[in-house]
Formats: structure tokens, sequence, C-alpha cells
């Protein structure tokens, strides 16, 4: 008997491990083992899910609707607005040449350009704001060159987008980098071969085929700036109607109106929930 015959033997006496797996041989057993799986993951599901609907359940849909006409939070409400959109946009412009760097092309000390990029997602929000206060603030390493041509950035709406941007770029870059990287080096080759030049290999090749992952991260940076809250006290304040964003109103609601807090909470999570929910669909799409 040859080796290969003997094999076929094996796995002929064995036809409902392969076709119908260990669910088959042993039901109980799976079923057990299925429930004490969910049994054990049922606390955290419960640690994430109880504290988020008790925000809802604290306060009612009337109360809601009042508050959000309040000029307070429809301040804080506009000035994220504002700042996140112009992060936003300053990440994508700034972000994508970094990304396509780090995605398409190989060269010395990328390992530590690539940590370096990921670590402001990992730092407390306290020494991000206090590095970049240190930096651009009045007597910061590059601030007081700024001072001494009348460009001042700490405690003013610049700031709040220089926040915004430190914390939340990584996740766009992070994202594009991953589509970029994703595209096979041939299809760039075969439209170099077809005459077409850098550009229009990114326009037409490239950006198209990695839009998703541009997108997922656009949402996941613009959500994670409009949460910013740490390095934005410290590098830029808490003034009401051009440095409050929504997270800091809410850290000063819970001090004097705890339903403007609750508010404006009920409002982030809301928003967070969608953005998430959105990049889930694109990156199922992107698999599919």
């Amino acid at each position: 008997m040859t080796t290969r015959n003997f094999h076929m033997l094996r796995i002929n006496a064995r036809p409902s491990i392969l076709h119908s797996g260990l669910l088959t041989l042993n039901p109980p057993k799976v079923r057990w083992t299925g429930n004490a799986w969910r049994i054990l993951a049922l606390p955290l599901i419960l640690l994430f899910f109880i504290p988020v609907a008790t925000l809802f359940s604290r306060i009612s849909p009337q109360a809601l609707f009042e508050k959000i006409a309040e000029p307070t939070v429809l301040q804080a409400m506009g000035v994220s607005l504002k700042t996140t959109l112009i992060s936003l946009g300053l990440i994508l412009v700034l972000g994508t040449p970094l990304a396509y760097l780090m995605g398409r092309y190989q060269f010395r000390y990328k390992k530590m350009l690539d940590t370096l990029i990921d670590l402001p997602t990992v730092l407390p929000p306290s020494v991000a704001g206090l590095a970049l206060l240190m930096t651009l603030g009045r007597r910061g390493f590059i601030g007081s060159w700024l001072e001494d041509l009348g460009i001042g950035t700490a405690f003013t709406v610049a700031a709040v987008v220089i926040a915004q941007i430190f914390v939340a770029a990584p996740f766009y870059v992070r994202a594009a980098t991953l589509g970029f990287a994703s595209i096979d080096v041939e299809i760039e080759q075969v439209a170099q071969l077809d005459g077409a030049s850098g550009w229009q290999i990114f326009r037409y090749v490239i950006f198209p085929m990695s839009r998703s992952s541009l997108l997922s991260g656009g949402m996941m940076s613009w959500a994670r700036a409009l949460g910013e809250f740490g390095a934005t006290m410290i590098f830029a304040g808490n003034f009401a109607g051009r440095t409050q964003t929504m997270p800091s109103a809410i850290y000063l609601g819970f001090e004097r109106d705890i339903e403007t807090a609750l508010t404006l909470s009920v409002i982030l999570v809301v928003i967070s929930f969608f953005c998430l929910l959105v990049v889930k669909v694109l990156i199922r799409r992107e698999i599919e």
C-alpha cells in the first residue's frame, strides 16, 4: 500500500470530521462550550452597554430637545463642527501623502516612522496637550518664534485644530496606509506600461481601489477629533464660543448643569455610533 493510499484510507474512515466537523461528532458538548463562551463574554458586553444606555435613560426626549436649543449647547456644537471639519480637511491633505509613502514604498527607518505615527493614539491626552503647549505655546520651542512674528497659536481656535489633528490623524494614516498597501504592484506596473504618469496612476487606479479605506479612515479621524478633550483643554483652553468644544462643555456642564452634559453626551454617542457603523459597512463592502 502506497503512502497516498494509506492517507486516503484514513480520510475515508473519518468522513464525519471532514464534512460535518466536530459539531456533528458531539453536539451536546459543543453546545455546552458555546454557552460557556457566551456567559464569559456577557460581563464585558454589559460593561459596554449599560453605561451608554444609562445616559439615554437619564434625560427625557423633551428635555433633550430643549437643551439642544440653548446657546451654550449650540455654541459648543458649532465650535466642534467647525474645528473638526477644518481638522479633517487638513488630515486628508497632509495625511494622504504620508499614507501613500508608508503603503507603497520601502525605506530605511520605516518601522521607526510607523511607530511615531501611531504614538499619539496611545499617549495620554494630557501628555499630548502639554507637548503641544511646550512646542507651540508663547514660550515654546516654535511658539516663541511665532510670537515674535505676532502669531499666537495657544488658546485659540488654531490650537483646537492642531490638537485634534495631533490625536486624530493617525487613524486616517493607518487606514489609508493599509488601503494603499493592499493594491497589487502589478496593477501599477501595467498602468505604467500603458503610458500613465504617476499622478494618473494615483488618480485613476490607486485612489479608486483604496477609496473605502480612505473613507473609513476619514470617518474614524473625524469621530476621534470630535471627542478630543484632554489635549484641547491644556493647549487651547475652555473659552465658550471660541475654544469650548462639546467634550469641554460636558466637563463644564458636569459641574454646573448636568442636563447640558447629558445632552451633549447623548449627541456624541449617536454620532460616534453612526461613524462606526458606516466604517463597518465600508469595510464589509471592501472585503466582499
